[in-house]
């Protein structure tokens, strides 16, 4: 029996923008994850703001929906061995600048907000968060 999770990724409306969809989905791949399942959407502040209810307490709370719901965005389910924290790991600090060389956000992200991806935290949130998207 396989040890596979699956895990939820984002990427986000500044590399969707670049045009990065393709190099970021390539470094998925070449970590060893497969993409279970994917969409290109935009959604309404209203559902970021579901989305990332997890966060409302936060200062960054508002500026974080603005912006997720700011233009399209890819959303994926990977799935591999231990992927939620293999995906934490390829993805990098959430601050591009202490991301560690090789790392998605070293490599593509612009600032602490437009860091280029998003990745579940969790299995339980990796489980929330596919369904909030994948619900069909």
């Amino acid at each position: 029996m396989s040890n596979n999770e699956q895990t939820l990724s984002i990427i986000k409306p500044d590399a969707v923008e670049r045009n990065l969809e393709n190099e970021i989905k390539d470094m998925f791949k070449k970590k060893g994850f497969l993409i279970v399942k994917e969409k290109k959407i935009q959604i309404e502040k209203s559902e970021a703001e579901k989305f990332y209810k997890v966060h409302e307490t936060k200062p960054f709370y508002s500026d974080l929906c603005d912006y997720l719901s700011s233009g399209p965005i890819v959303v994926m389910v990977l799935e591999k061995e231990n992927a939620v924290l293999s995906n934490r790991e390829l993805m990098g600090a959430t601050n591009p600048k202490d991301a560690r060389e090789g790392t998605i956000r070293k490599k593509y992200g612009i600032s602490i907000d437009k860091n280029s991806v998003h990745g579940s935290d969790s299995t339980e949130n990796a489980k929330i968060e596919i369904d909030f998207f994948f619900n069909d």
